[in-house]
């Protein structure tokens, strides 16, 4: 079984789905989506229905589910206004294409869908194995995912009073492990749900623009990988990245940030925010596989 990311598709199914393809996930992966399948593109019911069809997916809340469901709740045209400022348009006309049951059936579908989850995936990128044994441990590699990030310095008070590690507060303890390298992955999930809604929804500049400390010297320790801020953008908040966060052509891309000698060269946070909201001509959706980190990209063509 492998596991595939993406993120961000606002309502470009057609780049969704060959993206899709072109990673080629079989029945019996798992394929996380990180939210923001709706608003802006030209068909966000699209990618909702094709979400929805995938086997063994994993769906997160995206900020424009949550302003979506937010607007629908509400009497206040305020609310109407920002949303459809903020590209809901084509999901509010999309939605009211469809038959009642059906729309109601998707917006119960996104009410219920959680903000975060852990993972826990074999690590095959090359030279893991053979780190691993120097280290005494299994090549394994723990991910915590969600929408936009998470408050790094909330995370590491959590474990350290969770004592997952020899810290107490401190981003590593004397023997190189950080603050998280002990956690097992219940102890995350519980990290995770103490987290702030808004930040995992919503946090951008506090979250890119320092490290998380949860990526040790040993290069142990799990790593958020979000969606929300668009790779092209992503200069504008993160040091530390491993590219620019556009491909040739200025298509989005996703990125590795914070790698450095005090994670062994690890990253500890990984963009997967391709950009589709822009569309054509610089707007792409990506899939990675956890494993081994091989990304698959489809363009936003013109038109789409």
């Amino acid at each position: 079984m492998a596991t595939y990311v993406t993120s961000d598709a606002h309502g470009h199914v057609r780049a969704l789905d060959r993206a899709l393809e072109l990673a080629g996930p079989g029945s019996g992966d798992v394929v996380y989506v990180l939210g923001d399948m709706v608003d802006r593109g030209p068909d966000p019911v699209g990618v909702l229905r094709l979400v929805r069809s995938l086997p063994n997916a994993r769906v997160l809340m995206g900020n424009h589910e949550r302003m979506l469901l937010d607007t629908l709740m509400s009497e206040d045209e305020r609310e109407v206004f920002i949303w459809e400022m903020n590209g809901g348009s084509t999901t509010a006309r999309g939605l009211d294409s469809l038959a009642s049951d059906e729309a109601a059936d998707l917006i119960d579908w996104i009410a219920q869908l959680p903000l975060f989850d852990v993972v826990e995936v074999d690590d095959r990128r090359p030279g893991a194995a053979a780190r691993a044994g120097v280290l005494g441990c299994d090549a394994r590699r723990t991910y915590l995912l969600t929408h936009a990030g998470i408050d790094a310095l909330a995370a590491r008070a959590y474990l350290a009073m969770a004592g997952t590690a020899g810290s107490t507060g401190a981003f590593a303890d004397a023997a190189g492990s950080s603050v998280a390298s002990g956690a097992d992955v219940a102890t995350l999930r519980d990290m995770m749900a103490s987290q702030s809604a808004d930040d995992l929804l919503w946090i951008r500049s506090e979250f890119w623009g320092a490290p998380t400390g949860l990526v040790g010297p040993d290069g142990r320790g799990p790593v958020v990988v979000a969606g929300h801020t668009p790779s092209i953008l992503l200069r504008r908040y993160a040091t530390l990245m491993g590219g620019t966060g556009a491909h040739e052509g200025m298509y989005g891309c996703m990125v590795e940030v914070g790698a450095t000698a005090s994670t062994f060269g690890e990253a500890d946070r990984i963009c997967v925010d391709c950009a589709a909201a822009t569309g054509y001509p610089s707007g792409r959706v990506g899939v990675m596989r956890l494993e081994d980190r091989r990304v698959w990209y489809a363009e936003v063509r013109e038109g789409e």
